[in-house]
């Protein structure tokens, strides 16, 4: 908020805050502008109210000023007045129609203001104009929150009077009492309790109005609500009671009273802390655990991570309180659930004073905690010289190794203190002693880039050539980590040899090159040329390859995009083209990922573009096109010769084109097309972009390439057109565009596949309605054509009745008597698959029930020689199909059924026999 001089302020302004009512009508007569508002908004009406000056708001009022005038903060007048709790004033603005209900971006109404600025008066008249005392605010409090969080009895009063609702919450469900309670409101809190306040009550976190007195430290009300009989050992949604509160917030007092009135010292909350747990955490509760531990309190009782309260002061430093519990029987090496001792956490932290209090009570210093490190190990990795100092005074090996074979030593230079480091090398660590992994302390002060602790190292003679399990020397790791090369540079000075690879044939130069550290390749570039050192093979480092593959740094750079790494390498090699063991160039790689810089830098040196793998026969640009990296296909198609590559075709005949309309990379599709793509290219299958358009349903390419002339009526070797795969597809709006180009070229789009199957016959099948309706609205498919299992009997079969339905109500009702090659009508194909709601379909619009395919079986034959039961029923109960009826061989249905040995037939076994037939035909 601004604060204004009042000298710099409008004429009229100043008049009113020197309260001269005489020089605001002179400036009012001369035209002074009445609703002038400041860089706040703030009117001259603003002031007058926030003196409080009846007079002079009268004279603006009646002058023009605006009553209900909203400030930044939307603050009316009227919430001016009241907050300066002027009751005149108030009633010169109601006078004049003053919003009672005027919210300002709190949303707050001057009685919220009236509440918390104790105006009385200012209330008493604004609440006979309210139709409602209980509006909240922005945190869905009430003006009874407000007057109670302020303590002003005679506030509550008068909205109580009013129906101010005694047990309205806030947002966060709390009441009334719980900011009295909170704010120590003794005679609010008895005010509120005699008209009905629950005292038990819980906000949202279950806290009670004992919880917040308790927190706050406000005694007369904890007392008063431990008379009335509240539960003192009642928990929060975290399982503290008051008693954990109070110690958390250092409420020695309220800590006393809890205690004597009998509350459970040693009860548990959600994480199985105690309330000694957190007086011996908290920043004020020296005296608060001193009163637990006189009154019984376990000081040995483990939260559920296995942490003591000792635990507790160890790890905030509390040197005092753990005196305390340590003489009052703690157990000093007591392990959490890590192992750790409260010996280790001290030094974890580096509370030194702690540590010698530990030290002295008997703690031991040998003792393993997680991972089985001694505390020697954590404050030497944690860089606490003092501690390390205490430690090592109580004497011990200090070479001896943790559970990964590492010493304090390697901790140290993990860690990075030299003092740390200095103090274990002078007092004997060996600084060659390796972990398990085969890394001396001299790798990982490498590997964290350690300068200080790496020169110490190396001055003490350890080998900076050692290797590690892996075959790396501290040069690798730094070569891995090392941003500034400061750390590699003086390896390389103190004879460290960049050409040693590892066991995956790396040396420093690819790990430099794999993480972009330009200065670690420039400086061992200056120290053997790179060429020499990068004739390697080793394991593909790419994150998501598992293979093994020959790999240099410069695919590692490429890959991941490490440019400036790039150009020192480039500078170096003799080819740009070398390839991996499946034949991708660093070029490919860049390309795949887009790294647009990357590639910049290898097209510039000369790579070359239209290099092929070895797998999937694709160059660069097919990389670039398939992620949909249309910079980086920009540039490779711009430098790419002769002017055709942007046709090339990979080891399955697919352009790039193709590739991008097929993973729906609009931006690439126009950039290849205005480079002169050949737009119907085909594959090895026959298939165009366009196929693969209708296929994917990427509307925006599709749209693309029919701009460009691509022809929608190509065949694959399939004879399938792309009208057929979006049909098939279910892409109406592919399907769409394409029609409509078909028609713009006077094509006919109801042409069949090698089997003879049209578009609709494909959506049929699918059962896709809205390509069948759109199949539909064209001429050509209103006909039957193509092969004669026709688009019902497609449609039926797969129990697409929504499609068998339109193609009814639009080729007429004869169709459902339509027969394929072998005779079966869209009945037997219905009947065949048991789509019962097919079957009613066909039959509601006379489907012939008895009629025979060639070999002599009608659609009920065909039900029971495949076992459906449900369409067996449905023919026999309610088309009245004809059981005496014999197929070619002389069967009949029931002959059929019982050809079916199967437990699930019984059904319809029992519904045959059932029947009149049965007598006429006796089993055979």
């Amino acid at each position: 908020m601004a604060f204004l001089k009042l000298r710099d302020q409008p004429s009229l302004v100043q008049a009113i805050f020197n309260g001269d009512p005489d020089e605001v009508r002179a400036l009012i007569f001369k035209k002074e502008d009445v609703n002038f508002q400041d860089n706040e908004k703030r009117t001259p009406l603003h002031a007058a109210a926030y003196l409080g000056d009846a007079e002079i708001i009268e004279l603006l009022i009646l002058s023009g000023a605006r009553v209900n005038a909203k400030d930044s903060k939307w603050l009316t007048p009227l919430h001016r007045a009241v907050a300066s709790c002027s009751e005149e004033a108030v009633q010169v603005l109601l006078k004049h129609s003053a919003d009672v209900n005027a919210r300002d971006k709190n949303w707050q109404t001057p009685l919220h203001i009236a509440a918390a600025n104790k105006a009385v008066k200012c209330a008493e008249a604004l609440v006979p104009l309210l139709s409602n005392v209980n509006v909240s605010d922005r945190a869905g409090r009430t003006a009874l929150h407000h007057a109670a969080f302020s303590g002003h009895g005679e506030m509550v009063k008068l909205l109580l009077s009013r129906g101010a609702n005694i047990n309205a919450f806030d947002k966060k469900d709390r009441r009334a009492i719980h900011w009295a309670a909170y704010m120590g409101h003794i005679e609010v809190v008895k005010l509120l309790v005699a008209h009905g306040a629950e005292v038990t009550c819980k906000d949202k976190k279950s806290y009670t109005p004992l919880h917040a007195a308790a927190s706050s430290g406000m005694i007369s009300v904890v007392k008063y609500l431990l008379d009335l009989g509240v539960d003192m050992n009642e928990p929060n949604a975290y399982g503290n009671t008051p008693l954990h509160v109070a110690c958390y917030n250092g409420q020695d007092v309220v800590v006393n009273e809890l205690i004597d009135c009998g509350a459970n010292v040693n009860q548990k909350n959600e994480k199985g802390f105690t309330p000694l747990h957190f007086a011996a955490a908290s920043t004020h509760g020296a005296l608060c655990l001193e009163l637990l531990v006189s009154n019984g309190a376990d000081v040995n009782m483990k939260s559920k991570d296995g942490k003591t309260p000792l635990h507790m002061t160890a790890l905030h430093g509390r040197f005092s309180r753990s005196q305390t519990i340590i003489q009052s029987g703690a157990v000093i090496d007591c392990e959490d659930k890590n192992g750790n001792t409260p010996l280790h956490i001290a030094a974890r932290y580096g509370h030194e004073l702690l540590i010698n209090t530990l030290i002295t009570s008997g703690a031991d210093t040998a003792k393993r905690g997680i991972h089985g490190m001694f505390p020697l190990h954590l404050a030497a990795l944690s860089g606490f010289s003092d501690c390390c100092r205490k430690l090592l005074s109580s004497g011990f090996d200090i070479d001896t190794p943790d559970d990964f074979g590492r010493t304090c030593l390697h901790a140290a230079a993990a860690g990075g203190n030299l003092e740390c480091l200095n103090l274990l090398l002078n007092t004997g660590a060996d600084f060659n002693k390796k972990d398990k992994f085969g890394r001396s302390p001299l790798h990982y002060a490498a590997a964290n880039c350690n300068y200080q602790c790496l020169f110490a190292l190396v001055g003490s003679g350890a080998s900076v050539n050692d290797l590690d399990e892996r075959g790396c020397t501290p040069l690798h790791y730094a070569a891995t980590s090392d941003t500034d090369g400061k750390c590699l540079e003086y390896l390389l000075r103190n004879d460290a040899n960049p050409g040693i690879r590892d066991k995956q044939g790396y040396n420093a130069v690819h790990y430099s090159a794999a993480y972009g550290h330009r200065l670690c390749l420039q400086l061992i570039a200056s120290e053997t040329p790179l060429d020499v050192l990068m004739e390697t093979s080793g394991t593909d480092m790419l994150s998501d390859s598992d293979n093994r593959a020959t790999i240099s740094p410069l695919h590692l750079a490429a890959y991941h995009g490490h440019h400036q790494a790039l150009e020192v390498l480039v500078q170096s090699l003799l080819d740009l083209d070398v390839r991996n063991s499946s034949g991708r160039t660093p070029l490919d790689l860049a390309a795949f990922k887009g790294h647009v810089e990357c590639v910049d830098v290898l097209i510039n040196q000369g790579a070359s573009i239209l290099v092929k793998d070895y797998i999937l026969k694709r160059t660069p640009i097919h990389a670039a096109a398939t992620n949909g990296h249309s910079e980086c296909l920009r540039l490779l198609i711009g430098n790419a010769e002769p002017q055709n590559a942007v046709d090339i075709q990979d080891g399955n005949g697919q352009t790039p084109l193709m590739l991008s309309v097929l993973n729906g990379h609009t931006d690439c599709v126009y950039s290849l097309l205005n480079k002169g793509a050949n737009v119907d290219a085909k594959d090895k299958w026959g298939r165009t972009a366009l196929h693969r358009g209708a296929v994917t349903g990427h509307e925006e390419c599709v749209d693309a390439l029919l701009q460009h002339g691509a022809k929608c009526l190509f065949r694959d070797s399939k004879g399938r057109t792309p009208i057929h795969l979006s049909a098939a597809c279910g892409h109406i709006g592919v399907l769409g565009a394409l029609l409509q180009s078909a028609a713009s070229v006077d094509a006919n789009p109801a042409l069949v596949d090698n089997h003879g199957y049209t578009a609709l016959h494909w959506a049929c099948y699918n059962g896709h309605e809205t390509c069948v309706e759109l199949l539909l609205e064209q001429e050509v498919f209103q006909k039957m054509e193509g092969n004669a299992f026709s688009p019902l009997h497609c449609a039926v079969i797969n129990d697409n009745e929504g499609a068998a339905e339109m193609l009814i109500d639009t080729l007429g009702a004869s169709i459902v008597n339509a027969t394929d090659s072998k005779g079966r009508t869209p009945l037997h194909a219905a009947a065949f698959t048991d789509h019962v709601e097919c079957l009613q379909l066909l039959l509601s619009h006379n489907a012939h029930v008895n009629s025979v395919d060639s070999s002599g079986k009608t659609p009920l034959m065909m039900a029971a020689e495949n076992g459906q039961t449900n369409t067996v029923e449905m023919l026999v109960s309610s088309a009245s199909a004809d059981l005496t009826l014999q197929d070619n061989s002389k069967n009949t249905a029931l002959h059929l059924a019982c050809s079916k040995v199967c437990t699930h037939l019984k059904g319809m076994f029992s519904l045959l026999i059932s029947t009149v037939a049965f007598k006429f035909f006796p089993l055979n």
